[in-house]
């Protein structure tokens, strides 16, 4: 089989669910809706997070992001990870420890929303900040163009493009992009 099963659950996801990419600009939802599971759970209840849910489970990571946290979870939707090339696909998925070790480049300790966000960007002269990673790599959150792009330390960039899904241990930013590391 020359896709791994999760190329197909993105497919079937994609082709069941219209995904809704929502601007930075966008206005925030007058009442958001109360959290009702972990980081996991409101991943896999999400038409946007299906394959990154999935790919977590794959890695191993599940049960610690069902814990207690509280986790930030920079998340590559759908659109983002089916945007990866099927070979580089297909050797994380065959890898749970190279795959677990690229995940947790989307993952930070503690819960920053929008607001947190901005705060610590408004709180340095160049609109920069870092963030450790569950791994203790440095991720770079920076202005670009108006937008939220994230940087990890191998040169990996994405978009932000969702804020503040929030669930009962953490919250979820959408990224445009996966941060694979090295």
């Amino acid at each position: 089989m020359k896709k791994p099963i999760l190329i197909v659950a993105v497919l079937l996801a994609f082709s069941l669910f219209s995904n809704t990419l929502f601007a930075q600009a966008a206005p925030a939802p007058a009442a958001p809706a109360a959290a009702t599971g972990n980081v996991i759970a409101t991943m896999t209840s999400s038409d946007d997070y299906t394959a990154l849910s999935v790919a977590l489970r794959a890695a191993g990571l599940a049960e610690t992001l069902e814990g207690a946290g509280p986790y930030t979870i920079f998340a590559p939707t759908n659109i983002a990870i089916g945007k990866l090339p099927s070979d580089q696909l297909d050797a994380l998925m065959k890898d749970p420890a190279k795959l677990a070790t690229a995940l947790k480049f989307h993952v930070v300790s503690g819960q920053y929303t929008k607001a947190d966000l901005i705060k610590a960007l408004g709180a340095t002269k160049d609109r920069k900040t870092t963030m450790k990673t569950l791994d203790g790599e440095t991720l770079t959150l920076a202005v670009v163009n108006g937008k939220l792009q994230l940087s990890d330390a191998h040169g990996n960039t994405a978009f932000v493009n969702h804020f503040d899904l929030t669930a009962t241990n953490g919250v979820i930013h959408g990224l445009d992009a996966v941060l694979v590391g090295k």
